[in-house]
């Protein structure tokens, strides 16, 4: 494990006086009581404000709601365990028998809140300046390469920005229909432009993906038939 522990260290970048804290960082709760939980709190905090800031300095003239969609795009789950795959990650967070066998260190879930961990037990071990320079190498390729804001916006929100700039009205949504058992429901939205009645609708699991794929198809048509852009 000390091999392991230096290897991780070197892809970190930073080396640990305590290098107990950064074994309880990979400590996931199916071993035992003293495991990550508590340190995944701390960095997640850690990483919303190091990242946050970097994408503020680095996109002076977004707004708001584009920094925060930016924000949420680099520290979701998803974003974090790709993160944690590049420095392996996987290879050193110590799980409960059950855990690995059904293939927990493979799990984006388990990777991400392994990596928010070390990012708290630095912070604990180095102090702020040092988990700061942390999240910023763990995510720079991300950082390197931000998408436009205006792919980050929902099918809702990019549809309802297309109508005011037309200076049309908004759209309405509907249920058209709700099925299924309580654990596997099936739903059904229809989405209505109430100055022509043009239609679409969407499905899915819950009201809210129905709504954004009737969204979705509605601005699809739209920029069929207009030739814009949204």
């Amino acid at each position: 494990m000390n091999e392991d522990l230096a290897r991780l260290q070197r892809a970190l970048g930073y080396r640990f006086q305590d290098e107990s804290a950064l074994t309880r960082a990979l400590t996931h709760r199916s071993v035992g009581h003293d495991n990550y939980e508590r340190l995944e709190f701390l960095g997640d905090a850690l990483l919303n404000f190091a990242i946050g800031e970097a994408v503020f300095q680095r996109m002076p003239k977004a707004a708001e709601g584009d920094l925060s969609r930016m924000r949420a795009t680099l520290v979701r789950e998803e974003t974090l365990a790709v993160a944690a795959r590049r420095i392996e990650l996987g290879e050193v967070v110590r799980l409960g028998s059950g855990e690995l066998k059904s293939g927990g260190f493979r799990r984006d879930s388990i990777l991400a809140d392994a990596l928010e961990a070390v990012i708290g037990a630095v912070y604990l071990d180095g102090g702020f300046a040092a988990a700061r320079d942390l999240c910023l190498h763990l995510l720079a390729p991300e950082l390197d390469h931000l998408p436009d804001p205006a792919t980050l916006k929902d099918s809702k929100t990019r549809l309802q920005e297309y109508l005011q700039a037309a200076g049309r009205p908004l759209p309405e949504y509907a249920v058209l229909s709700e099925d299924g058992p309580p654990h596997r429901r099936s739903f059904r939205i229809r989405c209505r432009l109430p100055d022509d009645g043009t239609e679409s609708s969407g499905e899915g699991a819950s009201r809210k993906f129905a709504e954004q794929q009737s969204a979705e198809r509605m601005l699809h048509s739209l920029i069929e038939a207009g030739g814009r852009h949204a």
